[in-house]
């Protein structure tokens, strides 16, 4: 019988099939062998042993949130408590692009920083869509809701940015615990601990996942990385060299965009960290 994979917990797999009916159920061995180990998202077969003896091909998966066949992915960051990481947003959009599913970029707790509009203007002239809500409030709710019909959707963002205290809104009741922000820190503490998929409606379902104070791009070299930074595409053909770096070169059509406010600063300067991160560590 076929079935997804709702929630994966230490050897047991919370998994709805067909008909609507929802199981807790083993792997079967050969799996176990095989290391194919299942994901939340994951489309599977169940046995007459109701164990899972097949997972079917995936469309994308991601590590971290462990997740796979994402439709949509909704970033979210809040304006104040903890304040906006664009490191850790910049990593998650190429994660993203890289896996190729759509993406939404939300602003959280607007009622603590309603200035954001650079923020907002920088990311849409990219070409990303940017919604602003106020969790705790109900406001930008409904707008949300509507952008998740249809599809599997990942809530992902560090710790304390609100993912839990939207999807509770969304199903208007509590079905994640809401995290606290540390006095001392100004961080989040982790609530969620494993990532659950919930369905809203017939094929439309939410991923709460646990929040992270770090994250690291997984799987791209270094060589590839300006291509999962999408606004850099109409400058490409604009460098000198075609193996261009972007950093060191003179002749560079993408530091010319920068200098010429076509290309974000901050991004750009984002985009030479992380390539000489992901240099480094390919050099070790």
């Amino acid at each position: 019988m076929l079935g997804r994979v709702l929630k994966v917990e230490p050897n047991l797999y919370k998994v709805k099939t067909e008909d609507g009916k929802v199981f807790k159920c083993l792997a079967k061995g050969n799996i176990k062998f095989l290391k194919l180990k299942p994901l939340v998202g994951d489309l599977v077969n169940l046995n007459e042993e109701w164990s899972i003896d097949k997972i079917f091909p995936r469309k994308n998966e991601f590590i971290r949130p462990p997740i796979a066949n994402v439709d949509q992915i909704i970033m979210v960051m809040a304006t104040e408590n903890p304040k906006p990481d664009f490191t850790l947003l910049d990593k998650q959009l190429v994660m993203a692009e890289k896996n190729g599913v759509d993406i939404l970029i939300c602003l959280n707790k607007i009622d603590l920083n309603d200035d954001c509009n650079e923020i907002i203007d920088t990311y849409e002239k990219i070409g990303y869509q940017v919604i602003t809500t106020d969790a705790k409030n109900g406001l930008g709710i409904d707008k949300l809701a509507v952008l998740l019909k249809g599809k599997i959707t990942a809530f992902t963002g560090n710790s304390g940015v609100g993912k839990s205290a939207l999807t509770n809104n969304i199903f208007k009741q509590v079905i994640s615990e809401e995290g606290e922000i540390s006095e001392k820190t100004l961080k989040g503490r982790h609530t969620t601990k494993y990532v659950e998929l919930f369905e809203i409606a017939p094929d439309t379902f939410i991923a709460d996942t646990p929040g992270f104070s770090s994250y690291e791009v997984q799987g791209i070299s270094y060589k590839d990385l300006d291509e999962y930074f999408i606004e850099f595409a109409p400058e490409l053909s604009k460098c000198e060299f075609r193996s261009c770096t972007h950093i060191k070169e003179a002749n560079c059509g993408i530091k010319k965009a920068v200098e010429r406010k076509k290309i974000d600063k901050g991004r750009y300067e984002r985009y030479c960290m992380l390539y000489k991160k992901l240099k480094e560590e390919k050099k070790w």
